[in-house]
Parts: structure tokens; sequence; C-alpha cells
């Protein structure tokens, strides 16, 4: 798949370069700005659950 992205590229090395940048930029942003946020509800991490009395005890103060 790279290698076809590679030759349908237009322009030489630089415009392959540029291409290719340009190419992952809209990759992230299309993850950052659509697909990221649809899932983050899916997500298990704000399901957090502590229960009373099994919290770490604090530190000694120095003295």
């Amino acid at each position: 798949m790279y290698s076809w992205i590679w030759r349908t590229l237009p322009g030489g090395l630089p415009g392959k370069v540029l291409g290719s940048l340009v190419l992952l930029v809209a990759a992230v942003a299309v993850l950052f700005l659509w697909v990221f946020p649809a899932v983050e509800p899916l997500l298990p991490f704000s399901d957090v659950t502590v229960e009373p009395g099994t919290s770490v005890a604090p530190s000694e103060s120095p003295g």
C-alpha cells in the first residue's frame, strides 16, 4: 500500500516527501477531529471505582 502511494504521488523526491507529509497531517487531523471524539464515550477510562478504606497511607512528614 505504501509503495502504491509513493508511486502515485506526483513530482520528484521533494514532491513525494511533501505529499507524504500532507497525507500524514490529514490522517492525524481526521483522527483527532472526528474518530477519537466519536470513540471516546465507548472507552472505560472514566469508569473509575475507588472503594473506601483502600487509599494509600500518607507519607511521614520529616521532623
